[in-house]
Formats: structure tokens, sequence, C-alpha cells
């Protein structure tokens, strides 16, 4: 709802100051309005259900009774001795009436299914039956425990307090409900039914659109948990401070309508915004928690006082209206503090809850992405770099595993059912008595009248208890028992002076440990980003110090090849830490090379100029791969690495900036993607799609220097939306390293392929690989026997890493406990990998076993887009794919090469988000089929069984790559399903591939391709300036494949 009035969205600016304040100290806060609420949830429970105790005579107590209940349950007759009629008379007038004798009538029940077991006899029994017996006496007591005949023991139970039996009490609650439900309005049935569905619609909508931001459960929970504290400080101020009670059947009643017209939408909006905002730009000096929560009211609180303060008017305004009728006016008055109180609680409690989430999210997103690096095989120093920047929260349909999901409902059901039984048997029994009394009266029985007159000579008084129930001793009455025998003692302790008094205690601890973890949390994060925002500052001031030297004063080599393009684009350079300059003035100042040693002996490197450096490196005094480590400054390392190898190499290139090097972010480089580093390649990146791949639309990045390869995917992307999109299914995912193991005879070399075969052996390998890492767990060993050669395939999940290393880690251990625990230790390891995985090699075991991700892709395309946009004929695209992608790769002797150019578009977009280009010999496998279907429409699909991806590790964790990543949504590990991410590439990858192969096969059916690879990847010789741009395709995209 738009906002009416401006002057709403200044007022909403101080709620969003105090949701500000309330973020950064969530814990105080969350403290201080639960202690608040439960007294005023305590102050409404005792005036609903008046009469409530606390004490020992709750159902902890097992048997015990209290007289004065006993004594209102009971059914009181009075007689006259002059008299044969017994009168009915009130717990009030039974008291008081004065009488010579009062006697107790028990009805004891013994039924049981059991025939064979005799029933007790107890004393002052008058009157039995087959299974009832009647015991009167002076005194409201009787034995708990009977004992029969035959030894068997009968215990007393109170039946409607038997954790077993409260589907009695659900029955009872139901007949009530049926009964008052017959005796009202059927059209206010009706409204009121529709209300309390409404409102569980909304509850169910409350976790539905929370699931979607990125919380499942606990900010769902804190929405009701917010509405529900309201609810109760409202009905504390309205019947203690106004004085204005509302009955608890107007709350029944009218509570749906309230809950539905204050609805949880303000705090989904809340939670979305911020969630969102820290998924776009994660640890900032400039976006955290509490300016997150700030922004996110600074946008809702307007709309949220709006909504909120029309309905307080409303209701206001019918209290006004309608104070003649003083039930309607009280609850209208409830709803006006309800509405009033959900906007301070949704500004204070519900965002000190959400800030709370953030930061959880935050930690364990970035504590998640430096284990799966560190696994992966980075370097610590590098995965704290990444660990102290990467913590976007990628969010799904939240799917928790099932043991979280366990916890979350038995606390909840813990809670509610400590509720039920703290407050004893009135929760059951008598919550709805109080609102809708029933009680039945006992007849007295025809043996007592029968017999009165002529045994009873005195005024007398006979109290009918109620039934009372003796049951057979089982085992589940002794577990109830042990149960309720251990909530009482811990009722009863936490009564206790002293331990109440530690309680809290413990609860201040608690608290105040918690909070000081949070802020040291914070603190964390807080240097991280102070650290990030220092580099940038240093990089920027370096870049900021360089002079460059204008072209007339520079001295170029005699060996300089020179090109038009050379001397148009050449740019010399200085370093970043001196003003230096290659003049002869500058070269007479440097230093000896003894001198530039002793420093480097003495640890000082750093305090020489990028010159001197670079002549110990050319001397041979520095290795060039130790610079980084030397330097502490990856920049720096990479400007002296040029300036060496430009003498050493004899390239004069490298003093130019046809090479750059300069702005890029080496510290994810070092140890993770490269060694010796001179630089980084550009590389063109287009994109492809919208592509709709399994009903979501995904924008495809592609690396490439190939002309009009994106384009003619584009087309193909066209095409396949145009028939409704990409379908896929995944049916393999696991990642594989073959070792290569000898034994000294054949003998023992086939008893170890059986034991690794056999359910024993792959048992105890599984458990020492898995072992290894909370990520990769190992599915399947495959081996093969090659002479006293064993191969052993490993095939294990990674998660979201592509898992090489990761592997190779749990390998190298299950080998280690093969030879020292398993009985093999006349095994020899000839090799980790024993090109029995296959890696980047060609390999019929990767075609037909599968390795990574094994996905098969289908699309179906009109036979009108075929025409208008393929510029092609189903048939004919049909007996080309069979002549050419399946018959030509047969007779060529391919192994997974039945396709047209699926490598070309795996390594375009390969190199695009990150992934090791090499992985694409055996990531390229595919096989592509196409059939006429529905009457003459092109129905297309690709399998590829291998392929290798990742979205965390390699060449992911460098921002240019990760930025496509999130492009495409898979950035770093999935936060709640591992290998999600790594999952839905490997599909994207694949769709991308069809597309490609849709394209380039409807060009050669076509014709085209000679006659654009002519005209688009043949252009005239460009003149020395830059080239011009390529005209776009006038009539779609066709390809311009070299193959």
């Amino acid at each position: 709802m738009t906002l009416l009035h401006r002057q709403l969205k200044p007022m909403g600016k101080s709620l969003a100051y105090l949701s500000r304040y309330s973020a950064r100290h969530p814990i105080h806060i969350i403290l201080v309005s639960l202690l608040i609420s439960a007294a005023a949830y305590l102050s409404v429970i005792q005036y609903y259900f008046s009469g409530l105790q606390l004490g020992p005579n709750s159902i902890f107590s097992l048997t015990e009774t209290d007289p004065d209940r006993f004594f209102q349950e009971c059914t009181h007759y009075y007689k006259e001795p002059s008299n044969d009629v017994w009168t009915l008379l009130s717990s009030e007038e039974a008291k008081t009436r004065q009488a010579s004798q009062h006697f107790y009538l028990f009805d004891l029940d013994f039924e049981t299914k059991n025939c064979s077991i005799s029933l007790p006899e107890p004393q002052n029994t008058i009157y039995k039956t087959e299974f009832h017996k009647f015991v009167l006496k002076k005194q409201p007591e009787i034995n708990a425990d009977l004992t029969s005949a035959d030894g068997t023991l009968w215990r007393l139970r109170k039946y409607r307090n038997r954790l077993i039996e409260i589907r009695q009490f659900v029955f009872t609650l139901y007949d009530t409900f049926r009964d008052k439900i017959t005796d009202a309005e059927p059209f206010d049935v009706i409204i009121v039914g529709l209300a309390y569905l409404t409102m569980f619609y909304s509850i169910i909508g409350l976790f539905t659109e929370m699931s979607r931001t990125g919380s499942r459960f606990w900010l769902s929970l804190s929405a009701i948990l917010t509405s529900a504290c309201s609810l109760f400080l409202a009905l504390y101020t309205s019947q203690a401070i106004a004085k204005r009670p509302v009955t608890a059947l107007s709350l029944i009643e009218g509570l749906p309508f309230v809950a539905v017209v204050v609805g949880f939408k303000h705090k989904v909006k809340l939670a979305s915004y911020t969630l969102a905002k820290f998924d776009k730009i994660g640890i900032s000096k400039k976006m955290t928690t509490d300016k997150a929560i700030f922004d996110a009211m600074c946008e809702e609180g307007g709309r949220l006082l709006q909504d909120h303060l029309l309905c307080i008017i409303a209701f206001v305004g019918c209290s006004i209206y309608a104070r003649h009728l003083e039930a309607l006016t009280n609850f209208c008055i409830l709803s006006t503090f309800i509405l009033i109180f959900e906007i301070l609680l949704t500004a204070t409690f519900f965002s000190a809850v959400l800030a709370l989430k953030l930061e959880i999210n935050m930690i364990h997103r970035s504590t998640i992405i430096k284990q799966t690096l560190e696994e992966d095989g980075v370097v610590p120093t590098t995965a704290d770099i990444i660990f102290g920047v990467e913590t976007k929260s990628k969010t799904s349909v939240l799917q928790s595993n099932a043991a979280v999901n366990f916890v979350k409902l038995s606390l909840i059901a813990l809670f509610f059912i400590v509720n039920f039984y703290n407050f004893g048997s009135r929760w059951a029994s008598e919550t709805f008595a109080s609102l809708y009394s029933n009680k039945v009266n006992a007849s007295l029985p025809e043996f007592i009248k029968s017999n009165s007159s002529s045994s009873l000579t005195e005024q007398v008084i006979i109290s009918i208890a109620p039934v009372q129930y003796y049951r057979p001793m089982k085992a589940y009455h002794q577990f109830e028992d042990t149960i309720l025998l251990l909530l009482r003692h811990v009722s009863v302790a936490i009564r206790d002076r002293f331990i109440s008094k530690l309680v809290f205690f413990a609860l201040a601890i608690s608290a105040t440990i918690n909070i000081y973890l949070l802020n040291a949390a914070r603190i964390h994060t807080s240097f991280t980003a102070d650290e990030l925002t220092k580099k940038k500052a240093t990089k920027q001031k370096n870049v900021s110090e360089k002079t460059d030297i204008s072209l007339a004063n520079l001295k170029k080599s005699p060996n300089a090849p020179v090109t038009a393009l050379s001397n148009s684009s050449t740019v010399y350079f200085s370093t970043s830490d001196e003003e230096e300059t290659d003049s002869d003035s500058a070269a007479q100042s440097m230093r000896s090379i003894e001198e530039l040693e002793k420093v480097l002996k003495n640890g000082d490197i750093r305090s020489l100029k990028n010159r001197e450096i670079a002549s110990l490196v050319v001397n041979g005094t520095l290795p060039l791969y130790a610079l980084e480590k030397k330097l502490s400054d990856t920049t720096r390392a990479v400007a002296v690495r040029r300036k060496a190898l430009a003498n050493l190499a004899d390239a004069p290139v490298l003093t130019t900036e046809r090479l750059p090097y300069k702005n890029y972010d080496y510290d994810r480089v070092f140890g993770a993607c490269c060694e010796n580093v001179i630089g980084y390649m550009p590389l063109p990146v287009g994109v492809i799609g919208p592509l709709v791949i399994d009903g979501v639309s995904y924008h495809i990045p592609m690396a490439t220097t190939e002309g009009c390869l994106v384009a003619s995917a584009m087309r193909g992307c066209k095409a396949i939306n145009a028939g409704g999109g990409c379908t896929t299914v995944l049916t393999k995912d696991g990642m594989t390293r073959g070792p290569c193991v000898r034994f000294p005879t054949l003998t023992r070399s086939g008893a170890c392929k059986i034991w690794l075969d056999s359910e024993e052996g792959q048992n105890k390998v599984k458990k020492a690989f898995n072992s290894t890492s909370r990520f990769a767990r190992l599915q399947h060993i495959q081996t093969a026997l090659a002479g006293d050669l064993l191969f052993i395939r490993f095939r294990t999940t990674t998660g979201d890493a592509m898992g090489m290393n990761m592997i190779s880690k749990g390998v190298e251990f299950s080998l280690k406990q093969m030879v020292e625990e398993y009985g093999w230790d006349d095994m020899e390891i000839v090799s980790v990998s024993g090109n029995y995985c296959t890696d980047k090699k060609p390999a019929a075991i990767n075609w037909i076993e599968g390795r990574g991700k094994s996905v098969v892709a289908e699309a179906t395309i009109p036979k009108e887009i075929v025409k208008s946009v393929l510029k092609s004929d189903v048939s004919a695209l049909i007996e080309l794919n069979i002549c050419k992608n399946l018959i030509g790769s047969a007779m060529a002797g391919s192994v997974g090469g039945f396709n047209a150019h699926a490598a070309n578009l795996v390594t375009a977009v390969y190199l695009a988000v990150g992934q090791d280009p090499a992985q694409n010999v055996e990531s390229s496998n595919c096989m592509t089929l196409m059939k006429e279907v529905n009457g003459g429409d092109l129905r297309i699909s690709v399998s590829m069984p291998s392929i290798e991806v990742g979205t965390i590790g390699g060449g992911t964790i460098l921002e240019p790559q990760g930025a496509m990543l999130d492009l495409l949504g898979v950035r770093g590990p999935h936060p709640t399903e591992p290998g999600s991410n790594a999952r839905q590439l490997a599909k994207i990858v694949a769709c991308a591939v069809m597309a490609g192969e849709l394209s380039l096969c409807s060009a050669l059916a076509a014709g085209h391709l000679v006659q654009s690879h002519m005209a688009h990847n043949r252009p005239q010789a460009a003149p020395k300036a830059l080239p011009n741009d390529i005209s776009v395709l006038k009539e779609g995209a066709v390809t311009c494949i070299k193959s």
C-alpha cells in the first residue's frame, strides 16, 4: 500500500532509529521484551483462570488432591430423619448446612480388558457391580494403591490427566464446541470460522514468505512471538491500567479478526529487504547490521505506521460510537492497544531478532567458505582473505536437515507441554469449563435410597465424589509416573528460594556471555572491513603515486618488435613505491649487489627499490617464486617480477602495459590460482539469454575470443525459449580419483580387489575417507586389475567445490589406513592419480561411468520457430544430426564426441565463471539427439555425463569470475544443501551447450556456415588504428565455428 501522506515517512524514520538501537543491542532488547511480556502473561493468565495455583497441588503431585477443589467437584445430597426425600445441595450450602453425619461415597472403577486378573476388595465397600465398587467413608480419602488377591497392583489414575488418554479431553472439547455451534446462529458460526481459516492461512503464508527471504523457521517464529507479546501486553494494559477487561468469550470470537488485520506483511518485507541488502553487499564498513535494518525500517516504517494508524483510528471511532455496548467497546480498546504494541515490538523485538539472524548468517557463511577453501587446497592465508570478504548469503527454499527440524519442533513442543502441565489440570479440564459451565450432577444411587430410611436416624449429608479410576500397573504407567515425578521435582526445585536465584543468576551470566560473544564477532567483522579498507586505500595511493613517463623520453630497446599495434599502444610505467626512471642517473644511484645481499639477509628487503630487488632476482640471489613472501605485497611482487623477466628473458614487452597487471587483487591469486604471476589476461565476456531452465530464467556469461559464438548461442536461446525452455535431469553427482597401487604378487592384488569390492572393504574405506572432510562423502569404489597393478576409482560427493584436492586428501588417507590398519602392509602406492579417474584426458570410463555431474537436458522447439528463427527445417536438422553427430563421429572413432561443438560452449562458460578450462576435455563429452514430435516439432536433447564444475575454490575465488557466478545466482557454497549450487551450474552449462548445438546444426542444415564465417570472421585488414566494430547479423544469429 502506497503512503497516503508524505509526513508518514519522516514519522517512520523515528521507528528506524529505534530499530537501529535494537539492532546494536539485540540480546538486551530481546531479554527485556520477553521479561516484560512474561510478567504480563502471568498476570493475564491469573486473571482469566482465577484460582490457578502453581503450588504443589498441580499435576506434578501425582495423587495429591486439593480438598476445596475436591469438595467443589462432589455432588451433595441432604436428608432429614423425618423425611424420605433427598435434597440436592450446592457446594456452598453443603459447607454451611449443619448435619450430624457427613459421608463421602466413592465410585471405584476397576474396568479392565484382562478378565484373568482379580479385582481388589476395598474396605467399607457397601455395594458392587462387575467392575464398580462403592465405598462409603467419613473422610474424603481413599488409598492410591490397592492390591488384589492374585497380587496385581492397582493404581489410582486421574483419568483426565493421563498423558496416554489426553484424547479424552480432546473429545470432550469437541463435544462442547459441537453443542455450542449447534446452539449458535449459523451465520455467526460461518463468519467466525472463516476468520479462523484466514488467520491460519496468514500464518502458513508467513512461513512460506519467510522461507523465500532466507529463514524457514526462526524469523517466522519471532514474528508470531512478536504478535503474541503484543497481545499479552495489550491484555494487561486493558485490564490492569485502563480497567477495561475483555471476556474470554470475546477473545475467542474476536482475536482472529485482529490477527488478520495486523498480519505479518510488514515483518516479511523488513526481513526480505534486510537479507537482500546483505546478499548484495556483504561485509563492509558502509553497511553494517544496524545500518541495514535502519534502511529497511526507513523504507517500510512509513507504511507500517500508516496501516496501523488507520486501524487504530477505526477501533477508537468504533469504541466511541458503540460506548453503550460494553463488550464491544472493551474489545475495540484492546485491539487499539494490540496495534500500538505491535508497532513498538516490531521496531524493537523483531528488529533485534532480525539483527541476530544477520550476524549469525554472516559468521556461519564465512566459516563454511573458509573451511571449504582450505579443504580444496587453497592456502590458509588466501582462505582468510576470502573468508573476510565472501559473506554472500544464498537462500533457496530453505531445506533444513531432519535433525535441525526435529530439534526446533521439539523445543516448541516442550514449551507448550511445560506450560500445559505447569498449570495443572485446570488448563486441560477447566479452561473451557470456565467459559461454558456444563457440570453434570451425579444422581444418588438406588441402593442408598432404599436403605436410608431404615438405617439413617439423624441428619445426614452424602457427598458423591467423581468416579475414581483404578488401573492395573503397566510399563507405560511406570514411565508416565517417572516423567511426572521428574517434572514435579524440577518444579519444586525451581520454586526453592536459593535455586530460583541461582537460575536467575545463571540466566544473567548466559546473557552476558552471549552479548560478549556477539560483540567479539562484530569486532572481528569490523576489523576485517578495516583491513579491506586499508588495503584498498594503499592500492589507490600507490596508483596515484605512479608517474608515467612520456613517450618522447623513453629509451626503446633495439630488440623490441616494431609493429603498428605496438607503436600505437606501448605505454611505459614506473613502480608503485618509488619515482624511478631508467635514466643513467637513476642507474648510477643503485647500490651494489653486495650491499643489496646484505640488506636481504637482514630481512629488510621491503626497503629496497623495485629495480634493486629485480637486480637481486637477475643475479640469482632471490628466486622469482619467493617475491610474494619476501615483499608481503603481491602487487609489488608482480611489478618486480616483470622487471626482472624483462632482463632475464630479454622481453622488453614486459616493461609495457600490453599485458596489464595493475588494479588486480593478487591476494586471491597467491597460493590458489597461479604462481610466478606477471599480470592478467583480459578476455571479452558476452552473455546469452535469458534462457529458461526448469522454469527459471538465466543470463549465461561466456568468455571467448571467437566471433559469432555468443550470437549463435543467443539465437539458440531464443528458439528454446519459444518452446517453453529447457528441462534438465541430474543423474549422477560424484567426482573421481583413481590411484594406482602395486602388490608383490598377483594373488595379493586380486585379494585386495575382492576385499575392496566387498561390503566390509567398502565400509572401512568409506569410514576412513569421510573422516578427512565435512563435505567429501565417498559414494562407491570401483576397481580394475592389470597384472599386479590395482587401480581404484573413488567416486565422491564434494559439496559445491569441484573437489579434486579434497578427494586427493581423502584418497591419501584411505590408502594410508589400508597399509597401516587394514592389513595391506605390503601394498605399494605407485601414484595417487593413476589415470583411472580420468582427469583432463579423453577416456571411455568418463563417458560410460560419468565423472562430476551427469546431466541430461531437453527442449522442444515448435516447427514454426525452426523456420522463422533458425532458418531451417525439422527434417533437415534431424538428418544432419544423424549423419554428422552420430554416424560421422562413429566413423572417426570418437569417444563422447557425438556433438557439433559442445567444447566451444563449455570452455567459454568455464572461462567466464572460473572453472578449470583443461577439464573441458572430459566435460565436453556430449551426445546430441534430435527427433520429430507432436506432428512436426523438433525435440533436441544433450546428454553430458561428465561435467566437472564447482562454485567455490579454484578460479571462482577471483572477483570477476565470482561476479559472473553471482549473475547466475550460484556463487559459493549453498547455505543449507551442500552441492546444490554446483549441480545447478552443471545444468546451466548443459543448457548453454544445447543452445549452441541447436544454432550450429541449423546453420549447417541451411548452408549458412561458410557464408557467415566469411562475412563475420574474415573482415578486411584492419587499419593501424583500432579495428571497426563488427556489425550485427541482419537475420538471426548464425555461428562461425572453425571445426
